[in-house]
Formats: structure tokens, C-alpha cells, sequence
């Protein structure tokens, strides 16, 4: 299934510094290590948002890119993330932030995406792909059962008015019903084959693949996570199990708000370089608390299986082909943020556990897995959602059924999951910082639109 491509060999390997556009004055001025972030941020994005749509056969500008996903993000690194000049190649985006040093490149390869590459890197290297897959499963379209103008009136309010949020910018909305598409709309510049990067939804994604493991009998969710750096006798993290990182318990530090992981994300450290190194202060099972790490070491404690049975297989069994899970620049996957999808391809995905883990009659999660990834077992966040395996539960939602599931993630992204009434409704976003879509409100009207 693999297939080696020699990324510095092409007309795409990296511009030297010479041939970029030079740092601005403004962005010089700026700690070294915080424009190195900048620059990687905006090479990766870039490359993740122009190339996976090249690969979906459709098409983004830079210029859509900068209005959408470059604005509203994080206030550090935003101004220096305007100033800084992409250069997009045939298979790379390069960005200067240094006279004297390289610029940050991403590097696409077919099956994977894009890849943040180290500060100082300069090439060449082997970037390892994937055969592409695809198993189109089209999906039916036709009329709501129930109000349809009511249910067109909240997805315009989604899109244009401020009964969700102000401020706030929705690029997509498909609603299921039945297992067909009886609402589905798009933001200038965005299609059904459009994909966006689907930041913490990528953990329900990640949540999935782990569970398709279970069934193939590779993964116990209740034995310890198989973590090398952890297997020194008397390592307190050795206890920790595949079912507490799943559900954000693992006892682990966490400095920031859901440990952000920028060094891994967009400053190319590596998850098996950084994921595994913190300390334990608390025991497994007993705190909650929200941590990018969390499902990172799931996913890295089963790494050994992705040889024979990558995400992109389950994804293409799905009809997710436009969907690309990527990876750090040392092979591994980082399945806790950096998966890029279309609006469809997740709708595929919430349609998998209406249809309990069932592909074409054949059973892809176990039998249980939906109860599984629904149970709120253990510590509790607070506010409007509990979470259970991946998931977050609308058990504290009035006028929402208590079996409603979704997976939500930064910047807007939401995929929810409504079992007894066999529906799906899939928001995408570039909401700035600060701006909230109000999924639960828009949740709720959605299903009172329906019969």
C-alpha cells in the first residue's frame, strides 16, 4: 500500500532563502522562536488548505486562505502571520522568517497531506506516501421529513445572521436525515470538495480508528498504553491505560488550556519526541482535563498497526476520499488536530455509528462501541457538555434527545451525532478567536425543523 516519493527531487523541493521574499521589518523585530512558529503556522495551513483541495479535484486561492483560515487565530502569532510571504511550489509551501536561516517549508505527499518541516531544515529528505484510495459512496439527496422552511431558516441564520454568534464565519452545513443529504450549504469559496482542517474533530476521528482496531482484536481500550518511552520499570505513567487517554483522565500534566502543542503542530517537533514526556500529577482515572497529549499517546500506542492498516483504509471504506489524515515530519500521526475533511466526508462519518459501526453489512467497530464512546465514565468536565470516549455528550442539553453525540473542534468544527433520530448535522468554520458558533442552539433548531 505504501509508496516512497523523493520530495526534494521534484520541481517542488524547497526555495532557498535567497529566493524568498524577505522578513519585514516588523516581523525581524519579533522573538526568533515566536516568528519561527508564525512562519511554520502559516506554511503548514497554506499547504494543508491549497493542496489536500487539489487533491479533493477542487481549488483554493492564497487569498482565501489568508481571509479565512490566517485571520482570527492566535493574537500572538496573527500579525506576524500577515506579514509573512508564502511561496507556494508544486509540492511545498516555504516561508521566510530569518536572514539567517531557511525558511519553514511543509511538504505534501500523496495519502498523508502536509508536514511541517523542522526550523533549519533545508532538504532533501524522502517523504513517505500513501496509494490513494477511493470508494465513492455518493449520498442521496432529497426533502426533509418535517418543516423544511424552518430548517432553511436556521441554516441562513448559521450562515448570516447572529442567532449563533456574532462575528462568527460558518463555511459549510450538511444535515442528514435518514442517511440523506436534505440540507446542505456553502460560504463563497467552499464546496463539497473543499476540505478544511478538522482540528479536534480528529479526535472522535482518532477515537474511530482506535475502535475499528478493537474489533480486528489489535487494541484492549483497558490495558496500558503500549508508550516505549514509559516501559522503564517503576515509570508511574506505565498504568495508564488506552480508555483514559480517550477520555482526557490521564493524570498527565498539562500546562495551557488543552495543552496546545504549538511546538508540535507547527514548530515540527515530533509526537514521539514530545507527547510521551510529561510527568503524572494525579492518578489515571481520577482528573479530568483536555489535553491535545491525550489522544496523541493513544493514537502513538498504536502505532505498530498503521503499516497494515492506516487511517486513509477505514476513511476510503467510509467514502471519505477527500479525506487525509497527516502526519509530523518523522511519520508519525497527529491524529488529535491535523486531519483535513469535507463537510460530506465527515457526514460519512457521523452516518457510521447511526449506522452502528455497519459498512455495507459488513461490522467495521464493535457492537458496542457506540455505547462505549457515548458512557460517561469517570471525571467530568464542567459547562454545557460532558464527554465520554472522544466525544462529547449533549447529556445536560434540554431539547436535545440525551443519546446526541458530537465531535467538536476549534475554530467552529462540529459533527453531531443525533442516534435516535437518525440524523447528522455537520457545521464547518474559521470562527476568530474569541467567537463561538453556538452548536447546542443550532442543534436543537435543526431538530425541531425535523420530523
Amino acid at each position: 500500500m505504501r509508496i516512497l516519493i523523493l520530495a526534494a527531487a521534484l520541481a517542488a523541493a524547497p526555495l532557498s532563502v535567497a529566493a524568498q521574499t524577505p522578513p519585514s521589518p516588523a516581523v525581524v523585530e519579533a522573538p526568533a522562536s515566536l516568528r519561527a512558529m508564525a512562519a511554520g503556522y502559516k506554511a503548514l495551513m497554506v499547504c494543508g488548505a491549497l493542496k489536500n483541495a487539489q487533491a479533493a479535484g477542487g481549488e483554493r486561492t492564497l487569498e482565501s486562505v489568508e481571509a479565512n483560515e490566517l485571520v482570527g487565530i492566535y493574537p500572538e502569532l496573527e500579525p506576524l502571520v500577515r506579514e509573512m510571504a508564502a511561496e507556494v511550489g508544486e509540492r511545498t509551501v516555504s516561508v521566510a522568517w530569518d536572514d539567517a536561516m531557511p525558511p519553514r517549508t511543509a511538504v505534501w505527499s500523496p495519502g498523508r497531506g502536509c508536514s511541517i518541516m523542522p526550523a533549519g531544515w533545508t532538504g532533501p529528505v524522502e517523504a513517505e506516501g500513501l496509494s490513494e484510495i477511493r470508494a465513492d459512496r455518493p449520498f442521496e439527496t432529497g426533502d426533509p421529513r418535517g418543516d423544511a422552511a424552518l430548517l432553511n431558516e436556521a441554516v441562513e441564520q448559521a450562515f448570516e445572521g447572529e442567532a449563533y454568534g456574532s462575528g462568527i464565519n460558518t463555511t459549510a452545513v450538511v444535515v442528514l436525515q435518514d442517511g440523506r443529504i436534505v440540507k446542505e450549504e456553502y460560504a463563497t469559496g467552499f464546496g463539497a470538495d473543499t476540505p478544511q482542517r478538522t482540528w479536534s474533530v480528529a479526535k472522535s476521528l482518532a477515537g474511530t480508528i482506535i475502535g475499528a482496531a478493537v474489533h480486528r482484536g489489535e487494541v484492549d481500550v483497558n490495558a496500558p498504553a503500549a508508550i516505549p518511552q514509559w516501559s522503564r520499570p517503576g515509570d508511574p505513567r506505565a498504568v495508564i491505560t488506552v480508555d483514559n487517554l480517550l477520555r482526557m483522565a490521564s493524570g498527565l500534566t498539562s500546562d495551557t488550556a488543552g495543552n496546545r502543542t504549538d511546538a508540535l503542530y507547527f514548530g515540527g517537533v515530533g509526537v514521539d519526541e514530545q507527547a510521551p514526556t510529561w510527568p503524572l500529577i494525579a492518578p489515571p482515572g481520577t482528573r479530568y482535563r483536555y489535553a491535545n497529549n491525550d489522544t496523541l499517546l493513544a493514537v502513538l500506542s498504536i502505532a505498530d498497526i498503521f503499516d497494515e492498516h492506516p487511517p486513509g483504509e477505514l476513511f476510503a471504506r467510509l467514502g471519505m476520499h477527500d479525506t487525509r489524515a497527516e502526519t509530523d515530519w518523522r511519520g508519525n500521526y497527529v491524529l488529535s488536530s491535523q486531519v483535513w475533511s469535507t463537510a460530506r466526508d465527515l457526514a460519512r462519518f457521523g452516518q457510521l455509528y447511526l449506522d452502528d459501526g455497519m459498512i455495507d453489512g459488513e461490522r467495521v467497530l464493535p457492537e458496542a462501541w457506540l455505547e462505549y464512546v457515548s458512557r460517561p465514565s469517570g471525571p467530568q468536565p464542567p459547562g454545557e457538555q460532558g464527554y465520554g470516549a472522544t466525544f462529547w455528550l449533549f447529556d445536560k442539553s434540554d431539547g436535545i434527545p440525551p443519546d446526541a453525540i458530537s465531535a467538536n473542534g476549534n475554530r467552529g468544527q462540529y459533527v453531531i451525532i443525533v442516534p435516535s433520530r437518525d440524523v447528522v448535522i455537520v457545521r464547518r468554520g474559521e470562527d476568530p478567536a474569541g467567537k463561538r458558533f453556538d452548536h447546542i442552539a443550532f442543534t436543537r433548531d435543526v431538530l425541531a425543523a425535523l420530523d
